[in-house]
């Protein structure tokens, strides 16, 4: 399976603000954007006309980076939520919301969606009871996740439920001491709460 290998500080600074995708560096002075907040590159600080287009382009590729997806991926996605009903935005976001690694990110049993997709990908986590191991995996309304029994004694899965300062969102519930969490519901627009406007989205994949 293909994936993106290269160095994701790069990303954050492309995208001009902090995307999170290193974990606790992202909230430290460390992180590269505190000190070189433009994009890298001999033309980073170049003057760019900003363009319909580019605006439009720019908040597809956070998004995607924010989620750690490929293009291709990313566009199957999109054609996912574009058949159902509703506006082709919000589904984009609530498909991308449920994805089983999103979840374990949002559950703060991993410090970050690529964390927590390698925790998939190594079969920690369980849905209602069975072993998933796709992090693609779309979970459903009253769906179980647990951890397996070698994963709570992870010294790293411990660490993270101890320091990670995350508050779950609305539509999930977390039972930490447990290592557990239920999807309550279907996350809504206001619930979400990544910086991305999607209508640029749909109006790009629209042309």
């Amino acid at each position: 399976m293909a994936r993106y290998t290269g160095a994701v500080c790069r990303l954050c600074r492309r995208e001009r603000m902090k995307l999170f995708l290193k974990g606790t560096k992202c909230d430290s002075m460390r992180c590269p954007i505190e000190r070189r907040p433009y994009p890298p590159g001999q033309h980073g600080r170049g003057r760019v006309r900003d363009s319909e287009y580019l605006l439009q382009l720019r908040e597809k590729q956070k998004c995607r980076r924010i989620y750690g997806l490929l293009e291709k991926q990313f566009q199957l996605i999109y054609a996912k939520a574009n058949k159902q009903p509703g506006i082709t935005g919000e589904n984009l976001l609530r498909l991308l919301e449920l994805r089983i690694d999103n979840v374990v990110f949002r559950t703060a049993f991993a410090s970050s969606r690529s964390q927590a997709r390698q925790f998939v990908r190594h079969g920690h986590v369980l849905v209602n009871g069975k072993r998933v191991t796709i992090p693609s995996y779309v979970v459903r309304k009253d769906d179980v996740l647990t951890l397996s029994e070698k994963a709570r004694k992870m010294i790293v899965i411990r660490h993270n439920i101890d320091t990670l300062d995350r508050i779950a969102p609305q539509w999930l519930d977390v039972n930490a001491g447990e290592f557990k969490a239920t999807v309550r519901d279907l996350p809504l627009r206001e619930q979400i709460d990544i910086p991305v406007r999607e209508q640029l989205i749909v109006e790009l994949y629209s042309k």
